[in-house]
């Protein structure tokens, strides 16, 4: 056991192999160090790890951790935190009405803390703080967070973040491009985490299918790209998915929507094993949602293998009328007796980078595989996939350039996110890996 505060810095030892990127991370002595991986190259793990080292270096001191939204922050960072206290023995005492947590050997403090809002940063001198998926973080956030590192009883000032590289941003350009005298940063090599490989060997060639080209050098083998400011649904060609297609009655009739009044927009869909194949296109101006209904069912007024309802989580809001959008659309096929409805409706519209990039692998994947196919008859979604693009040097999708754009593309979009994206196997956790 650890000794108190009182008698000063202890030792305890962790279960921790790190691999030779996490190893370079801990090792550095930088006043401000990151660590830029892959997914699976053990990012958060080295983050937590940092900082519990830290709680042990600077006894009885106040240390931050953050991540760029609270469900991010609760969902993956704490939960790797608390899972080796866990597995090693620590005591701690967590408080999570103030979502504190103090180390019982140390009385070191932790705080734990989104920096989506980071003016409420401002305040208490820490001795460290540590940033996970810091490219997801505002660099005001990051800015912030280096004024308060001023505990003059600290034995060690540290800040440090831990990302998946997303382009020339400013983690990029702070870091790696033009770093200023105590930055540093590690660049972790794929296909590195061999503990990953062992539980799950075929990890990366899933990754490569479920991935297109571009995101799939990003994500799986680090590097940077400068993948925004361009087209949104680059792996679109008209001629190697566009086609005659008919619905296939033994299959349901799949009817993803985007709230949006001018112009309400939906597609009809198809899902055969991997292939998706989008029958139809609802387009209409200055609609209601009632009115999206009767047009879906002037087209497919019947349908025995059943209907499946997707679309913009917004849709579960109360509208002025006193129902949702999906409440209406429930009653509206009651009404009409259908016989098989469904609905699969997140609580939160997906990540857009996800999103998107689910439907460029579906387009095509990393490694050549076509699995949808567009109804020709679909003119305002081949618009989208065409036109839709990125704000310049930004990876905001530009919905101010054409109103009637990015309305099909989102709904499409929420559907194969629904159906497509990848379910975390064993050795995951929560929304990514570690």
């Amino acid at each position: 056991m650890g000794r108190s505060a009182r008698e000063g810095p202890c030792i305890r030892k962790i279960e921790y192999t790190p691999l030779p990127s996490q190893a370079r991370f801990h090792g550095s002595l930088a006043r401000f160090k990151g660590f830029s991986g892959p997914i699976g190259s053990g990012k958060s793990e080295a983050l937590c790890q940092e900082a519990i080292k830290l709680t042990y270096q600077n006894v009885g001191r106040v240390g931050l951790i953050g991540a760029p939204t609270y469900p991010m922050l609760r969902d993956a960072t704490q939960s790797t935190l608390f899972e080796i206290l866990q597995k090693n023995g620590i005591p701690y005492e967590y408080n999570k009405s103030e979502n504190t947590l103090v180390m019982r050997d140390t009385r070191s403090k932790v705080l734990f803390r989104p920096v989506d809002e980071y003016e409420r940063l401002r305040g208490t001198n820490l001795a460290w703080f540590g940033l996970d998926e810091l490219t997801y973080s505002q660099e005001q956030a990051w800015v912030v967070l280096e004024g308060r590192l001023r505990d003059p009883r600290a034995q060690r000032l540290c800040g440090f973040g831990v990302w998946t590289p997303k382009g020339y941003d400013w983690a990029y350009r702070r870091f790696l491009a033009d770093p200023v005298e105590g930055y540093e940063a590690i660049v972790a090599a794929p296909f590195e985490n061999r503990h990953l490989l062992e539980r799950v060997p075929d990890f990366y060639e899933r990754l490569r299918r479920s991935y297109d080209e571009k995101f799939y050098q990003q994500e799986v083998l680090g590097k940077y790209l400068s993948i925004h400011g361009g087209l949104v649904y680059h792996a679109f060609q008209r001629g190697e998915h566009l086609g005659d297609v008919r619905v296939d009655p033994e299959l349901p009739l799949l009817w993803a929507l985007d709230f949006n009044v001018d112009p309400m927009s939906s597609v009809v869909v198809q899902i055969k094993g991997e292939a998706v194949t989008v029958l139809d296109e609802i387009v209409i101006s200055r609609a209601s949602t009632e009115q999206a209904c009767e047009e879906f069912h002037g087209r497919f007024p019947r349908h025995d293998a059943g209907v499946c309802i997707y679309g913009d989580a917004s849709g579960s809001r109360m509208q002025t009328a006193g129902a949702t959008d999906y409440q209406i659309i429930r009653a509206f096929f009651h009404r009409e007796g259908y016989r098989s409805v469904t609905y699969k409706v997140p609580r939160a519209n997906p990540p857009v980078r996800e999103r998107t990039s689910l439907v460029n692998a579906k387009l095509k994947s990393a490694s050549g595989e076509i699995q949808l196919r567009i109804g020709r008859k679909c003119k305002e979604l081949i618009k989208d996939l065409e036109e839709v693009s990125y704000k310049s040097d930004t990876s905001v999708i530009d919905k101010d350039k054409d109103p009637r754009r990015t309305h099909l593309s989102d709904a499409l979009g929420y559907l194969i996110w629904q159906e497509c994206r990848q379910q975390a196997p064993v050795g995951e956790q929560g929304l990514r890996l570690l």
